[in-house]
């Protein structure tokens, strides 16, 4: 997020070495430790290398939906038109019903995408994506968006619900 993905990518590859299997654990939003080294790799402009991470990390997680979204981006710029698109409107399809549930459904819900910014865009997305002649580098460019967007959005429902939990006089817990 800083601009420094080559410097991330070898943190990213150390800790994936330390432990394949980690999920970030910190937010409610699972994401893996390869879809980091993936995003790390696509960042980059390493493709090759991101698939094979992205492809790892949808083998280990099938709920990441980030390596979906990053996986049909790779895809989608390397030429594979059809897997590219169904892995992009998997990946967006995702995290659009993931912050539904996580809005309607549990009570730091209203921390994640407050406006539905993310949510329209995916929308307009997916209705663009399922159209006779989709724009795939629109739908690029969209994704990568959506992929940033969503880093942006975990760290800032994360210090929302720290902030509330933390406000004197404040009962919010479940």
């Amino acid at each position: 997020m800083t601009g420094k993905s080559d410097v991330a990518l070898g943190h990213f590859q150390r800790a994936s070495e330390l432990n394949p299997n980690y999920i970030l654990n910190f937010s409610a939003f699972e994401e893996g430790v390869w879809t980091y080294v993936g995003r790390a790799y696509y960042d980059t402009g390493k493709f090759s290398e991101a698939r094979q991470a992205l492809e790892r990390a949808r083998s280990r997680h099938e709920r990441d939906q980030l390596a979906k979204l990053y996986l049909g981006l790779v895809l989608a710029r390397d030429g594979n038109r059809e897997r590219g698109l169904k892995e992009l409107q998997g990946g967006m399809k995702g995290i659009y019903d993931w912050l539904e549930h996580i809005t309607y459904n549990t009570y730091y819900g209203h921390f994640w995408d407050p406006n539905r910014e993310i949510r329209s865009e995916i929308q307009r997305n997916l209705v663009a994506a399922a159209s006779r002649e989709p724009d795939l580098k629109s739908l690029i460019a969209n994704g990568e968006w959506l992929g940033k967007k969503m880093e942006e959005e975990i760290d800032q429902a994360r210090r929302d619900e720290v902030m509330e939990r933390t406000r004197p006089g404040d009962s919010t817990e479940p």
